[in-house]
């Protein structure tokens, strides 16, 4: 093992809960009454271009990427006092003291992901941002690029996702992935190929699987 990839949302911070918020709150805004149902099911883990063409069909172009502007900037603005998922100071700490990669692989806006990394005082060498790149997950192109940036080979990286759509991500880059239960269930996270699931990053399932790989 070599290298660490991390997902952004709901695997550095729990902010899961606070993006299904804003997109209730924008979304009832458009005249769409949403709910934890329907977030679970044709929100969380997709890009927000994919989301709003989903679910406003009716709109523009324009003004659905009105409404995802929208949507972000109520999403910083409730995430102002954000947290590091148990155990991934540790980790990170763990990672470094081992001579480990590391890197952040999210569908993330640049403005999101520069405002959680800041909120949670925490800085990777490498970002891959789906915006950047031109494709998003489930497709494995993030993954893929940011084994090619690291410089590692899949079999030598371990992936960490909370969402069905990112596991198929890193699954599919061919890189063993770890799904966090934050915002999913175990049983969903394993129907998208993660091979063990945690409840955080201080498991010692996890610690034990670290240990035996180094």
């Amino acid at each position: 093992m070599q290298a660490l990839l991390f997902d952004l949302d709901g695997t550095l911070a729990d902010t899961d809960r606070l993006h299904e918020q804003a997109w209730i709150e924008t979304l009832l805004a458009a005249g769409v009454k949403a709910d934890h149902k329907l977030y679970q099911a044709r929100i969380s883990g997709r890009l927000n271009p994919d989301i709003t063409r989903d679910l406003l069909p009716h709109l523009s172009e324009n003004q659905r990427s009105r409404i995802c502007d929208d949507k972000e900037a109520r999403f910083r603005a409730l995430a102002s006092n954000l947290e590091p998922t148990a155990g991934l100071v540790n980790l990170c700490e763990f990672a470094a003291g081992k001579g480990l990669k590391l890197a952040v692989v999210s569908n993330a806006p640049r403005a999101n992901a520069e405002h959680i990394l800041k909120a949670l005082n925490l800085e990777f060498p490498e970002m891959v941002l789906s915006e950047d790149i031109g494709a998003g997950k489930p497709d494995p192109r993030p993954y893929q690029v940011a084994l090619k940036r690291l410089g590692v080979t899949a079999g030598q990286a371990l992936a960490f996702e909370d969402s069905p759509s990112g596991v198929r991500s890193a699954v599919a880059a061919g890189i063993p992935t770890v799904g966090l239960s934050t915002g999913h269930t175990p049983e969903a996270l394993q129907r998208a190929g993660a091979f063990l699931v945690v409840e955080n990053f201080a498991g010692k399932e996890l610690w034990n699987l670290l240990s035996s790989h180094l």
